[in-house]
Parts: structure tokens; C-alpha cells; sequence
């Protein structure tokens, strides 16, 4: 640790000699100049500046500089300056600052070894470049720093620290976060909140000074989780402003910040929010962070969208081929279980077209109703005495695969599991606190727990051959102690460990990440997932907007999208079925409804949407997401664009009426300028029957032909639809 400086009093005549003009400043030692570090990838830079001791600090993340040859003129271009009131040299602004190197805002590191404040001096920085990749390691009073910086080809930052007690004593961890600066230019931020069904709704307010964080204490990520921290130039939006932010990829606590300090430059960031005593690091133990990820466009919202889903879809990991459509027999059954109906639901699902079967809540032990058998993860012979072999034996037959629904992080209290281990739950000895959903949480941290688990889970899935689990978390997390410590992070750690295990354990398997609804959607939980479910609401107006917001995040194919029923379980709302399959049809499409009661009309109806999902999943799935904001505040436009830009798919859905009886004119911007496209209704979807005495001409006749130039700068006039409306445009190039 440092320690405070002492004086010795009799050397000391009260004398500054800080400022003595008698000091010779030729006779100090020139310290060498800073080496540079670059990563430099799709039209990304980031400049590092590694000094000869202490830790490197980021002189630049934004646009591509071009040749800056050693640097030496960029530090002169960008070097800080001296003010009155203020330390008497220039300071560092590093990658994980403190008050050691002059800042004043939120520290990178925060705790402390036997009662003493962590304030490292750290010393010389190795560096090891790779491809796309700056490996740091420093050094400091009992603790190595190891900082992985990597800049993906889709120009997505992403930074992590891992911190080693190289001490003899324990260190207390109070937080490890990182932190990246912004152009000064940023002036305005954007956040998520929201609530149960009403997910990552967007909040904007000016920057102002001062360090600001945003916590969430959930244990999950949580229904009003920021998402995404975004910084931007004044009035930035869809398609325009030059932006930055920031998500962690981490499925638990969490704090977003950013830092508007008069003396630096302004600091995004974010980390694991820690709770008191929550890691403590004995001697040789390491504390590793999830990715920190940065992200940097001058296109807007839908730029950051487009390095995001570019990052993704590299993955290898990530989902190929067909997103199947599924269907989910929650609300079409609840926990009504029977197999000659189920049996019939599937029939009528194959025939429309689905491909994917997902039995919902209620197949296992002892499960008729929300408060009860939660834990006991094997089939209730009352409903099922044969397992769930015979509906395998009928999904599969019908050419359909089966999937299940498991929530296998909480139990009922009236379950033979809670029964049988009381002392699994987590929470404080003696003190199961308080119910949600009428469950407690497991302690998966535990590894009996975690075995238990992944046996009872594996069991199901090999006698049912089970090709998909919807994987749900229905609470947050309250009073959440592992062996008399906050143990969220912990218990985050093994559910990730579990949910590894399972699929290691049965390789094809895929995923969905349910959490109540979308109160699970981040990075963290995609690394090993398939598909989140953005909401409980398939309200297709409330959908709208968190797909939307959603998308900013997270690609199409990975967002789970139902056709739900006419009058919507969450919001009693009676919506247009053409709207609701529109609204399905962009995303992972699937249903979620009775349709075993739908008229011949309706079957059809929904056959023929399913028929336009499955033709355009390939460029919905591969494309670009824009979403082209409109002089009417009462369209809602997403548009997705073909990566070779030969194709595109627009869908326009009305919610409030227009202030003009003369519909607006729909551009539809990113094409080739020199090709000429055919611009027609999606021909499997109806066209609504819109408020038109007559339908623009180009409408009327059924299609019209134009240059890209044109689409972008003129475009097509749209009909009058009326609110809960939808028309979907497929745009393909004629030539």
C-alpha cells in the first residue's frame, strides 16, 4: 500500500519549492516518451498511451486517425494542460483511474487490504499486442492488474480486468470497473428503464457535470435495466450523430457511469456492482470482470445497432441456418395439461406451418397451478403416466421439434425438493424471506444444488428428446446470502456454470433466456443462449417499441416474437391479426395462442404470414436493422436491409392517427443508387384495408419500379392506415 509522505520538520522552513524560482529544471530527469498502442479496425481507432511507470491511458476511441507515425505529435495535439487550483502537473486519465494518478471521479478500483484504502502505485505497464488485442499487466503494492483490451471486426471494444492478490493478507473488493473516454462533443444521454411488459423503455436527458451511476440491485439483470449507456452529440438519433456507449455483458448487479469532471474528459464505464464483503481475495486469488462493452458510430442508434449485430452474428457460437417458428403452449393452455389436446394443438401448428413445439409451465410434479412443485423436475404422473414420450412421439411425428420449459434456479416452498433441503434455498440462516411468484431462489452456487440440477434437467431432456429448453427466472433476487456472504455474483457465476454444463451435456441443445419476460436480455446471457424473450406481452403495440429498443442490442433472430391471441393476456387490448403478424415477423418468429379455436379465415390468415416469416428469414436474419424516424409521430417504420443491399424489407405499423389527411411519403434509404427496385406488399400478407377512398396509385395497381436514388430521396407514398394497422413492403432489385 502507499503510504501518506512525512517531512522531517527540521529540514522543513515552510518554504514551497514547487514554486521557487531558484528550482533548475535541467537537472531533472527527462522520462522517456510514452509508447503508443494502437487497435484499428472497421473505421474504429483506439489510441493508447503507455507511459514508462504507471498504468497506459486511452488518448483516443472514435474514428479511424490514419497515419499518426510514432505519436509524438498527437500526445503534443491532445496533451493536458496545467490550470490554477488543480495539480501541478498533468495527470493521467488511465484505464482503471484513482486518486493516485490526480482523478477525482468514480475509481476503476475501490477496497481494501486490513482496514487500509486500496491507492496502488502501479508500476511499469507490459504490453502484448495481438491480433486486435492489447494484453496489459501491471504491478502494485501486492496486486498484478492483467486489462484485456480486443477490438472485434465489427469495431465493438470490448475490455476486461482481472485483478491477482499477489499479497500476504486478504483484499476486500469493493469494485473493479472499466471506463473508456468520450469525444468532448457528447452532450446528451440515452438510457432504458421499464417495467414487467413494458421493457427497455428509452429515457433522454442533458450531460451534466459530475460522476453519475445507475445501479441495478436486482440479482438479474431486471425488467428496467439500462441496456445500454449511450453519450451523443446534440439531438443524435436513429440514423444520425456520432455516439458512444457502453453495456455489461453480465447477468446480475450492475452499475452504469459516466463521469463529467471539469478537469478531465468525460468517462463512460461500467462493472459488477459489488455488495459489502462480497469478494474478498485470500493471497493467490484472482477476481476476473465480465466484458465491458464499448461501442462507437457516427451513424446514429442504428450505427451502434449494426456493430453490435455485426459482433454477434461472428460468433462462432452464434445461431445458424433457419430460426425455426415455435410455438409456446402457454397461452394457449396455461397449466391445463392434457395430451389429446395438446395433441390437437399440435396438428393444427403443423399444418399453419410451425416448426418448433414448446410445452410450457406445468408438465412436472405436483404442477397445477404457480404455487406449487417448482424444483421437482420430473413429469407429474397424474397428468402424465407415460412421461412425455407419447407428445415426443407426436411432435416429431408431425415434422415438428419439441421443446420445454424449465425454471431451474427456483423452487416452492411446497415442492418435495424444499422439503427435503430447506437449508438449499438463498437467503440468510433461518430467514427464507420474503416469496415472488410464491418461490424462493436456489442457492446454485452450492454444488449439491448445481448436481442436483443438471442430472434432474439432463434426465428430462434425453427421455423426452428435448432439442430446446426455454430456460426462465421469475424473481429478482432479495436478501441473497451464500454462506453468510452477498452471494449474487456467486449464484450469477453457477448459473452460467449450470446452464454450460447442459448444454456440454447434450450438444445441439439450444436455449431461450426467459426472465419473467425480458428481464434477462444482455451479452452475458447470450454467450450461452439462443434466443431471450424480449417480453411476457405479445401486445403487438406494446411490442413495437421493445423490439424496437430491443434491437439496439440484439439482432432480430435472436428476439423471440409470438403471435399472440386477439385480446392480449397482458393488456386485455383487442388488436388486428395482420398487425400482430407483422409485428412477429420481424424477430424469431413464433405463436402463442389457441389456434385450435380459430376460424378456417384466421388459420389462414396466419398459414400465409408464417409462409412470408419462413421465405424472408434469410435477409431478416442477415440483414441490417434501420429505423428511419418519420416526419408522422404515429408511424412506427423498421426497415431491414440486405447486406449486399439487393433487398429490403419495411414494415410501417400505424398506432396513432396522422395530423395529415394526405399520407405521408415513405423513403426507404440505403440502397444501391444506381439499381431499380420493385417495391411491393409483402404478397403472402394481407394489405390492410386502409382509411383510402382511393389507394395511392402505385398501390392500386400493386407494385411500382424505381432507382435507389429514388427510394431514398422521393419514395412511395403510403395509404391512410388507421391505428393497429400494418403494411409490410418487400423491395427487391429488378435488374
Amino acid at each position: 500500500m502507499t503510504t501518506l509522505t512525512h517531512h522531517d520538520a527540521a529540514q522543513d522552513d515552510g518554504r514551497d519549492d514547487r514554486h521557487d524560482d531558484r528550482h533548475d529544471a535541467r537537472h531533472d530527469p527527462v522520462p522517456p516518451a510514452p509508447r503508443l498502442h494502437r487497435l484499428r479496425r472497421a473505421g474504429v481507432d483506439l489510441v493508447l498511451s503507455v507511459p514508462a511507470t504507471g498504468l497506459p491511458e486511452v488518448l483516443h476511441w472514435g474514428p479511424d486517425l490514419g497515419d499518426l507515425g510514432d505519436g509524438a505529435e498527437l500526445r503534443a495535439a491532445l496533451g493536458r494542460t496545467v490550470s490554477s487550483s488543480a495539480l501541478d502537473e498533468p495527470w493521467p486519465l488511465t484505464v482503471l483511474p484513482g486518486e493516485h494518478d490526480g482523478w477525482a471521479g468514480r475509481p476503476g478500483l475501490a477496497g481494501s487490504r486490513d482496514g487500509r484504502l486500496l491507492l496502488p502505485a502501479w508500476g511499469p505497464t507490459q504490453v502484448v499486442a495481438g491480433d486486435g488485442v492489447l494484453e496489459l499487466t501491471g504491478t502494485a503494492d501486492g496486486l498484478a492488474l492483467r486489462t484485456r483490451l480486443h477490438l472485434d471486426a465489427a469495431g465493438v471494444l470490448r475490455v476486461r480486468h482481472e485483478l491477482e492478490n499477489t499479497g500476504a493478507t486478504a483484499v476486500d473488493v469493493a469494485a473493479l470497473e472499466a471506463t473508456v473516454p468520450v469525444g468532448d462533443a457528447a452532450a446528451e444521454l440515452l438510457d432504458l428503464a421499464g417495467r414487467w411488459t413494458r421493457e427497455r423503455s428509452p429515457q433522454r436527458r442533458p450531460l451534466t457535470q459530475g460522476s453519475h451511476a445507475r445501479e441495478t440491485r436486482r440479482g438479474r439483470t431486471g425488467h428496467d435495466a439500462p441496456t445500454l449507456l449511450v453519450a451523443g452529440t446534440p439531438g443524435f438519433g436513429s440514423g444520425h450523430g456520432e455516439v458512444w456507449a457502453v453495456h455489461l455483458a453480465w447477468s446480475a448487479d450492475a452499475v452504469y457511469r459516466v463521469d463529467a469532471l471539469p478537469e478531465a474528459p468525460t468517462v463512460l464505464g461500467a462493472g459488477v456492482l459489488l455488495r459489502p464483503g462480497e469478494v474478498r481475495l485470500a493471497p493467490g486469488e484472482r477476481l476476473r470482470t465480465p466484458d465491458v462493452v464499448f461501442v462507437w458510430s457516427d451513424t446514429g442508434l442504428d450505427g451502434l445497432g449494426d456493430r453490435l449485430h455485426a459482433s454477434l452474428r461472428a460468433r462462432p457460437g452464434h445461431p445458424r441456418g433457419d430460426r425455426p417458428v415455435t410455438l409456446n403452449t402457454w397461452e394457449a393452455v396455461y397449466f391445463r395439461h392434457d395430451l389429446p389436446a395438446l395433441t390437437r394443438l399440435a396438428e393444427v401448428a403443423a399444418e399453419v406451418g410451425v416448426e418448433r413445439f414448446v410445452l410450457d409451465d406445468g408438465w412436472f410434479h405436483g404442477r397445477r397451478d404457480d404455487r406449487r412443485g417448482l424444483g421437482d423436475w420430473w413429469t407429474d404422473a397424474g397428468v402424465w403416466p407415460d412421461g412425455l414420450a407419447p407428445l415426443a412421439r407426436v411432435v416429431h411425428g408431425l415434422g415438428m421439434e419439441l421443446g420445454l420449459w424449465v425454471e431451474p434456479e427456483m423452487v416452492n416452498p411446497d415442492s418435495d425438493l424444499a422439503r427435503a433441503h430447506p437449508d438449499w434455498l438463498l437467503h440468510p440462516a433461518g430467514a427464507p424471506g420474503r416469496t415472488w411468484r410464491h418461490q424462493h431462489v436456489l442457492d446454485v452456487a452450492r454444488p449439491e444444488v448445481a448436481a442436483y440440477l443438471l442430472e434432474a434437467i439432463s434426465a428430462v431432456v434425453t427421455a423426452s428428446g428435448v432439442g430446446y429448453l426455454k430456460w426462465d427466472q421469475n424473481r429478482d433476487l432479495l436478501e441473497a446470502v451464500h454462506d453468510g456472504r452477498a452471494g449474487v455474483v456467486r449464484h450469477t457465476e453457477a448459473v452460467y456454470a449450470l446452464i454450460d454444463a447442459v448444454r456440454e451435456r447434450h450438444p445441439g441443445l439450444e436455449v431461450e433466456s426467459c426472465a419473467s419476460g425480458g428481464a434477462r436480455v444482455d451479452l452475458g446471457i447470450l454467450e450461452r443462449t439462443d434466443r431471450v424473450w424480449a417480453s411476457d406481452t405479445n401486445d403487438p403495440l406494446e411490442r413495437l417499441e421493445i423490439q424496437r429498443w430491443t434491437e439496439l442490442l440484439v439482432p432480430p433472430e435472436l428476439i423471440g416474437s409470438h403471435v399472440g391471441p386477439g385480446r392480449a393476456h397482458t393488456t386485455r387490448r383487442v388488436s388486428d391479426l395482420g398487425l400482430r403478424i407483422a409485428v412477429a415477423l420481424v424477430g424469431s418468429a413464433g405463436v402463442e395462442w389457441d389456434i385450435t379455436g380459430c376460424s378456417p379465415a384466421e388459420l389462414e390468415q396466419l398459414r400465409s404470414g408464417i409462409a412470408a416469416y419462413r421465405r424472408l428469414r434469410g435477409l431478416l436474419h442477415t440483414g441490417a436493422v434501420r429505423h428511419p424516424e418519420q416526419p408522422d409521430p404515429g408511424l412506427h417504420v423498421t426497415q431491414v436491409l440486405a447486406p449486399d443491399g439487393s433487398a429490403a424489407v419495411v414494415r410501417v405499423a400505424r398506432t396513432t392517427t396522422g395530423p395529415r389527411a394526405l399520407p405521408t411519403v415513405l423513403r426507404v434509404p440505403g440502397l444501391d443508387a444506381a439499381s431499380r427496385y420493385r417495391v411491393r406488399p409483402v404478397p403472402e400478407l394481407a394489405v390492410p384495408a386502409a382509411l383510402d377512398v382511393q389507394p395511392p396509385p402505385w398501390l392500386a395497381r400493386g407494385e411500382v419500379h424505381l432507382g435507389g436514388a429514388a427510394l431514398a430521396g422521393a419514395g412511395v407514398r403510403l395509404p391512410l392506415l388507421a391505428p393497429g394497422q400494418a403494411l409490410v413492403l418487400e423491395v427487391t432489385r429488378a435488374d
